[in-house]
């Protein structure tokens, strides 16, 4: 057993995101079974119990989480020339019943807001952006076990057993998917549930079976469902909401 960079330990548990959790380290708001640790690179064996003081749970506190139903036409991550980012929607005036919200929007919210699991520019419904490390982990680690739901809209014609593949056995880009829950809701519109977001993923799937994407809505993640959340509008997460 080896010892394991502090950073690295408090990701691996939850905690934080490395990049914050540096921040926390250089700031002393870190412990290591009750020491304080303020040297960046430090580390610890994986059995030690690592605390973060006050201020720092304070600062995680104050960060947001938001909600977003994405229009098609938007990217969610970095905006790219000629694309319009999905942040350009949250301002004030998007804001959806703003007088049933805890919070009020400041354009301190903006800073550092990335999106936790991509929703590609074709694509529309639940977007999650938010400034806390610890749910972009949550929903985006490669061995995350939160549900992602969607309603795709297809056209062609399926193959063989083609229902079957997509629930479990094809890969992508020379690596297996992990299993997937895969129902007709009607003539031509299915519903996947899948722990994982590779690029493009639900549209190179039906690819692969004979059916072409001309639609695709996420409407849950995890325990948090977009719900009546109209397009192009927004809403914090409410304290108590929990994607697991």
């Amino acid at each position: 057993m080896e010892k394991v960079r502090i950073s690295k330990l408090m990701a691996q548990r939850g905690m934080c995101s490395r990049r914050e959790a540096d921040a926390f380290i250089e700031r002393g708001w870190v412990r290591v079974d009750g020491v304080v640790v303020s040297e960046l690179g430090s580390k610890a064996w994986p059995h030690q119990k690592i605390t973060l003081d006050r201020q720092a749970r304070k600062r995680q506190t104050q960060r947001v989480t938001i909600l977003l139903n994405k229009p098609v036409g938007y990217v969610s991550g970095q905006p790219e020339k000629g694309y319009r980012p999905a942040t350009l929607l949250i301002t004030p005036q998007n804001q959806y019943r703003p007088e049933k919200s805890d919070r009020r929007f400041e354009r301190e919210h903006l800073r550092g807001l990335a999106a936790a699991g991509r929703l590609d520019i074709d694509s529309q419904g639940l977007l999650v952006l938010t400034q806390d490390g610890r749910i972009a982990r949550q929903l985006i680690d490669a061995q995350s076990e939160i549900e992602k739901e969607y309603l795709v809209r297809v056209t062609g014609r399926l193959i063989p057993d083609g229902l079957a593949l997509l629930k479990h056995g094809l890969s992508l880009d020379g690596k297996p998917l992990r299993p997937a829950e895969v129902a007709w809701q009607n003539d031509d519109q299915l519903r996947f549930i899948i722990r994982e977001g590779r690029k493009r993923q639900i549209r190179r799937m039906c690819e692969r079976v004979g059916l072409k994407v001309v639609g695709l809505k996420r409407v849950r993640m995890g325990r948090i469902v977009l719900g009546d959340l109209p397009p192009g509008k927004w809403r914090y997460l409410h304290e108590g909401e929990r994607f697991a």
